[in-house]
């Protein structure tokens, strides 16, 4: 079975993450089938970059996301994205609207600074 899942990359003290798919046996920073996006909680507000049209690919196929990927992908929109995929939205739409949220969220960030 494939989850959705954080991977640990960076220095002691200073973690980012990466989401990946990948085996539910494997361990957490061990193998993985692909890299679908960076997490990184210590900037503020968290930086948060997605493959969503992969993202819905993997989940489309039964992938299940864990809890905390389940949260990041919340506090992203994707869930809400998600929801309207399944209902029939197009992804080409979906993946152009992550995109202008992402852009947007990116604006507000440098003006914060």
């Amino acid at each position: 079975m494939v989850r959705l899942r954080l991977r640990r990359i960076g220095l002691k003290g200073q973690p980012t993450y990466r989401v990946v798919a990948a085996d539910k046996e494997s361990p957490r920073d061990g193998r993985f089938l692909e890299i679908l996006g960076v997490y990184n909680p210590r900037t503020t507000p968290a930086t948060i970059h997605l493959k969503e049209d992969r993202v819905f690919h993997w989940m489309k196929n039964g992938a299940l996301p864990t809890e905390s990927v389940a949260q990041v992908f919340k506090a992203a929109g994707t869930l809400d994205r998600w929801e309207r995929f399944k209902k029939g939205e197009s992804v080409d739409v979906l993946v152009k609207e992550a995109a202008e949220a992402e852009a947007k969220r990116g604006a507000s960030v440098k003006t914060t600074k």
